[in-house]
């Protein structure tokens, strides 16, 4: 829609990580002088944290990218809740090893020779976990053990993990002290400052095709990087709707104004998502206290619990469906436009 209108090649302000569009912000490029210097060390592991939306996914693919394929063997992994156990099937299936009905020791076995295999073959062996702060501590910990695998001296595996805050959280408790002491370095993202934002904003519209159409006053930047605390996601977010209402109301300058009235919807619609769903919800019953004991109130507990879930879970499937139906409208929209110019 709003891409033909501004006559952009393509949106700036898409939400998946598109390599096309890493920004090199201050903060980006020292943690990739992090993890580029973890790599020249080998061994260990390197931790890159930071908040949803920070671009923790864009640094990885940015990484990948600049390494040699023929010196380093890759695995990427994105963590959900992995035990011990399961953790090394994950990565041998990542590997393209074998895994079902193999026990522990074998899998071990078979991982271990996969790298020293690697190793002759003049190749690295580096694992890079997304979403990190979802690994238990035995899941942790077994990727420590791993690290422990060697040939003459020099270590065959390395990891880098790359998470949100509570993974710093985890590095610092008592019983993660050995872990502690495999990290050869570690980098937190923080968000782009107003001035960065700007550059941001601008670098994906030119990267999108910008002619300068529309044009933007220079009082939005502040404005944006204060609404969305600098973080690249919210940026995203929000300037894909000020896009929007500037093609609706057909703006050639983007305002304050402009920028402020979305804002003033996106925080609208959020207030009415979270009444409706309180709206939805039974007034839980007042029960007299009995000297039965609490068996019954944890049975009614559980019950509410299970109806909020169901709840919520409806709500997602919905704002889903909604989200499908609108870009639907979309394709056929740009359809039809390019038939009717084509015509």
């Amino acid at each position: 829609m709003y891409d033909g209108f501004y006559n952009l090649t393509k949106k700036p302000f898409q939400l998946n990580a598109d390599s096309d569009f890493y920004f090199n912000s201050a903060v980006h490029r020292r943690a990739l002088a992090y993890m580029r210097y973890g790599l020249t060390q080998g061994e260990g592991f390197v931790v890159v944290t930071g908040k949803p939306g920070t671009g923790k996914t864009m640094l990885v693919k940015e990484l990948v990218n600049s390494l040699n394929p023929e010196n380093i063997t890759i695995g990427i992994m994105v963590s959900s809740q992995v035990g011990a156990d399961d953790l090394l099937k994950i990565i041998s299936a990542t590997f393209g090893l074998p895994y079902d009905g193999e026990d522990k020791s074998t899998l071990l076995t078979r991982i271990e020779r996969f790298f020293i295999k690697q190793a002759m073959d003049g190749k690295r062996v580096l694992m890079i976990v997304d979403e990190a702060q979802n690994l238990p501590k035995d899941s942790l910990e077994e990727l420590r053990m791993l690290s422990n695998f060697e040939m003459s001296g020099k270590s065959l595996f390395q990891t880098f993990l790359i998470g949100q805050r509570q993974l710093g959280d985890t590095m610092t408790l008592p019983e993660m002290e050995q872990f502690r002491q495999r990290i050869v370095a570690t980098y937190q993202l923080k968000p782009l400052d107003e001035e960065e934002t700007k550059h941001y904003i601008l670098f994906r519209m030119q990267k999108a095709g910008w002619k300068n159409s529309p044009q933007f006053n220079d009082d939005i930047f502040s404005e944006i990087c204060r609404y969305t605390q600098g973080i690249p996601r919210r940026i995203n977010t929000l300037c894909d709707r000020v896009l929007l209402f500037g093609y609706l109301d057909e703006l050639q300058t983007i305002s304050l104004a402009a920028v402020q009235k979305v804002i003033t919807d996106i925080e609208e619609e959020s207030s009415t998502v979270t009444d409706e769903f309180h709206d939805v919800l039974p007034t839980p019953p007042v029960y007299p206290i009995s000297t039965e004991g609490f068996g019954a109130y944890d049975e009614r507990i559980t019950a509410l619990e299970k109806l909020v879930y169901n709840l919520q879970t409806t709500l997602n499937k919905e704002r889903a469906l909604l989200r499908k139906a609108i870009l639907l409208q979309l394709d056929m929209d740009n359809v039809y436009n390019e038939d009717s110019t084509q015509g």
